[in-house]
């Protein structure tokens, strides 16, 4: 018989494996056609186009990012993903940090929301662990273990 830690078993609740999947059904589930990228034909006349976002209260185009100390990465419409691997959208260089840690979705009405994806350690937002989305607002400090980074909002650089 397999020794239970190599089949994940060891593990409280649901494996890992099927937490992650758990948690992105529910990611895919809050997505849209809102929030869907680069389908020319949900665009409407007013969207601004490179990944940013409507302001409709001002009709300013407006762009999300995340800073992580001195790198600042543009979030774009859709899913964003953060962690380890390289193929996130954010990339944080930190062993504590999960291989898919988190997920930031924005929306093209500029409503933002940050999603933990099963990661191990969990997600804090403002000193506060996330069990559940939860929304985002222009300064709002996200902790990955050990490691802080800061939702941004900034308006776009002109053509």
């Amino acid at each position: 018989m397999a020794e239970p830690c190599f089949q994940s078993l060891h593990l409280e609740g649901l494996p890992r494996r099927e937490q992650f999947r758990v948690a992105r059904a529910q990611l895919e589930a809050c997505c849209s056609d809102q929030t869907l990228y680069g389908d020319m034909a949900l665009l409407d006349s007013r969207d601004p186009g490179d990944g940013a976002t409507m302001d409709y209260s001002t009709g300013a185009p407006t762009q999300y990012c995340i800073q992580d100390g001195d790198k600042v990465t543009t979030l774009r419409v859709g899913v964003n993903t953060v962690g380890r691997l390289p193929e996130n959208q954010v990339v944080i260089r930190d062993e504590c940090v999960s291989r898919r840690h988190c997920a930031i979705v924005v929306h093209r009405s500029g409503l933002c929301e940050l999603h933990d994806v099963a990661s191990k350690n969990g997600t804090v937002l403002n000193g506060m662990k996330i069990h559940a989305p939860a929304k985002l607002h222009p300064g709002d400090k996200i902790a990955l273990c050990s490691r802080q980074i800061v939702f941004l909002q900034q308006q776009p650089a002109a053509s």
